[in-house]
């Protein structure tokens, strides 16, 4: 906006007209007085100020102009019909004003005028505009600087009040920080500690884990500063965002006590297993020979009792075997041995044996998908393990259920056998620790007996095939648990 200071109507009207004819926004006063309460109120682009006024000459308006810091640089315009001496022409200069137009104006030469220097206020404008936003923009990254130094003076301080070994890199793999601890294991704090030999490299797993951007998590046996031997340790290594960037935490966590007693306790088991297995092989002979010799009657009492003792030694087996299985995959010694057989007769197998032992449940058993003729690569004895496991499980948690399904399907380059329950069903928060080892669901640990290690089994089984297992579930809708294997078959038995 404009604003046109002149103590003569006939003249503000006249330049005002011209002006606006020009799409100009105008406003007025007709003495310095009103001019300087004007502009302390509104912000103008050009002000055009007549030079003889009573009381407040165009000079003195324009000193005062001056010396107000927000209307400083505002341009200012000189008219003037009597001070037309050079003498009045530079003092209007001096006191502030960019030019000096004498009477009578000519309009276009006017209009020049005003539109330049319009310009140049709506420029200085911009240009002030562009300072204040760059202004906030430096002072917001120097606070961001600031709060972000203090975060990571905050890391810093965390990771070395850690009792584990810790460290940050950035998404390359430089080693940015470590804290005290990590001496102890090395005397460069670029290089990671030294690894067995039969460990995987920790730098060439990290950088994998970088390129991925996924959490890095392994075991690593790493060896301490002038002492001989190695200690287990858990390495875990995960993201966080800082500048904009991913950088990584790293600690490294001793397990090597933990270690030593799970190898005692795996030790104990194998032991225990196979001085259990035969007794209890004798005393499953030696029962079936009681139940020979007798012939009792199926429906007296001591008929009932032999058979409640038959059943609890298959249990007992059962839970030998098992722990026998386990004693293997934590060796690296469970027995998989493959060949080409019949997948049907596999699933058929199965079922047959779980309808037999669970004859006096009323549950029905069905059947879907036909793998019939279906040939596949695979060691027959361990996968109908696993199948028989699925259907133990589905018999024991889905009793008083009318219904269990086997569902077989070939897919693209696989086949995926599913059984499928509507009993009380797992919680979803649960369903991803199911496979671990010795896991039991919390609210079923009470009411079912088990040791949690018959689904580990069937996953490293599954894993030793190139195949995947999985469960989908819910609390009280049932569970369907499955495995697949791939199609592909030894080149010389196609």
């Amino acid at each position: 906006m404009i604003l046109i200071v002149d103590d003569n109507p006939d003249n503000i009207y006249s330049l005002q007209k011209l002006l606006e004819s020009k799409n100009f926004k105008v406003d007025t006063a007709q003495s310095g007085e009103e001019a300087l309460k004007k502009i302390l109120k509104y912000n103008y682009a050009l002000i055009i100020l007549d030079v003889q006024m009573p009381n407040m000459d165009g000079f003195e308006v324009a000193e005062n102009i001056a010396g107000f810091s927000k209307t400083k640089e505002t341009p200012i315009i000189f008219l003037s019909a009597v001070n037309t001496d050079k003498r009045f022409i530079t003092k209007g200069y001096d006191s502030g004003g960019l030019d000096y137009v004498t009477k009578p104006v000519d309009p276009d030469i006017l209009m020049l005028k005003v539109k330049t220097f319009y310009r140049l206020y709506e420029q200085t404008q911009a240009l002030k505009d562009i300072q204040l936003a760059l202004e906030k923009e430096v002072e917001g990254r120097k606070q961001a600087q600031k709060e972000l130094r203090s975060k990571v003076d905050y890391l810093h301080t965390l990771l070395e009040s850690l009792p584990q070994i810790a460290f940050t890199c950035d998404h390359r793999g430089n080693i940015g920080f470590v804290n005290g601890r990590w001496f102890q294991f090395s005397d460069n704090e670029q290089a990671f500690p030294q690894t067995h030999p039969d460990d995987k490299p920790i730098a060439a797993e990290l950088q994998e884990s970088l390129d991925s951007g996924k959490p890095l998590e392994m075991e690593v046996r790493v060896k301490k500063r002038d002492e001989p031997g190695y200690s287990y340790q858990l390495l875990r290594v995960w993201p966080i965002l800082e500048n904009g960037e991913n950088n990584w935490v790293g600690t490294f966590t001793n397990i090597d006590a933990q270690k030593k007693a799970e190898k005692e306790k795996d030790e104990f088991l194998s032991i225990a297993s196979h001085e259990l297995k035969t007794p209890l092989t004798s005393i499953k002979a030696y029962m079936q020979l009681l139940d020979r010799k007798l012939k009792l009657d199926g429906d007296c009492a001591e008929a009932k009792y032999v058979n409640r003792v038959q059943d609890q030694v298959e249990k007992l087996n059962s839970l030998i075997t098992d722990l026998l299985d386990l004693s293997k995959i934590d060796n690296g010694k469970l027995g998989i041995n493959k060949k080409v057989f019949s997948l049907e007769r596999m699933v058929q197998n199965a079922v047959d044996s779980i309808v037999q032992t669970h004859d006096q449940s009323k549950m029905e058993l069905h059947r879907q998908g036909d793998i019939s003729g279906l040939m596949v690569y695979g060691d027959e004895i361990r996968l109908e393990q696993v199948l028989v496991n699925f259907l133990t499980n589905a018999y024991k948690y889905a009793a008083g259920t009318e219904k269990v399904i086997v569902d077989c399907r070939v897919m693209d380059d696989f086949v995926k056998i599913s059984v499928i329950d509507f009993g009380i069903g797992i919680p979803e928060s649960k369903l991803s620790e199911v496979f671990n080892k010795f896991y039991r669901v919390e609210e079923t640990s009470f009411d079912f007996q088990g040791l949690g290690i018959g689904l580990y089994i069937c996953s490293e089984i599954i894993r030793s095939h190139q195949g995947t297992i999985a469960v989908e579930s819910s609390a009280g809708k049932g569970a369907t648990f499955y495995f697949t294997i791939p199609l592909n078959l030894p080149t010389d038995a196609k």
